[in-house]
């Protein structure tokens, strides 16, 4: 009788034992007892559940690169990137908690709202797509693999805010897309940016 009950005092031990692990493994709770999932859920409202916004101003971040995540967060924490709410929100993070937040993130699945665009001017921004942008935005701006930020799907106000930053330089572009965007501007103005967004906002590259 005493063998069965240690048995199962055994048992009931690795079992919680491994609940912990995969809780562990898949949580990560903070310092703080904050987890993963809990840290995500505090950027719902701008930015939709599971990181899927309804805009139109605020990006997805379901489906980002963690390391995206990371250094963009990193850039309104230290006041390198210019914003209205975000360099505060972002300085109420620990570095712990912003990586676990990039990797849930990093986990969801992008969700591309539905834009209207422009039919030829859609064409006309996948070609401009692939001389400009594709070298770092692959895979029509959809794959993150690069560790840049997602483009297709987005939504249109949000990526017009952020290439107006880059282009005041209110945000710094790196020199690869400094080079690119000026090329692209010199030679298409403002009707390849228009071609662009209604690239972008057509989702063709998913398939769409």
């Amino acid at each position: 009788m005493a063998y069965t009950t240690l048995k199962k005092a055994l048992f009931s031990a690795l079992v919680i034992s491994a609940s912990s692990a995969a809780f562990a493994a898949d949580e990560a709770p903070t310092l703080t007892g904050a987890s993963a999932t809990m840290l995500a859920n505090t950027c719902a409202g701008c930015h939709g559940t599971y990181g899927a916004s309804a805009g139109p101003a605020t990006p997805s971040l379901g489906g980002i690169s963690s390391e995206y995540f990371k250094e963009v967060m990193a850039g309104f924490a230290n006041d390198e990137i210019k914003s209205t709410i975000m360099g505060r929100i972002a300085k109420g993070y620990s570095e712990e908690e912003i990586a676990l937040m990039g990797d849930y993130f990093a986990k969801q699945q992008f969700v591309a709202p539905k834009q209207p665009f422009d039919e030829e001017l859609a064409k006309n921004g996948a070609k401009l797509h692939d001389k400009y942008c594709e070298k770092c935005h692959a895979e029509g701006g959809t794959d993150v693999e690069d560790d840049s930020g997602v483009l297709s799907g987005q939504l249109v106000p949000y990526l017009r805010y952020t290439l107006a930053d880059f282009k005041a330089g209110d945000r710094e572009m790196p020199k690869k897309m400094k080079k690119k965007v000026n090329k692209m501007l010199k030679k298409e103005g403002d009707a390849g940016v228009e071609a662009l967004m209604n690239f972008y906002a057509s989702n063709k590259a998913r398939g769409e």
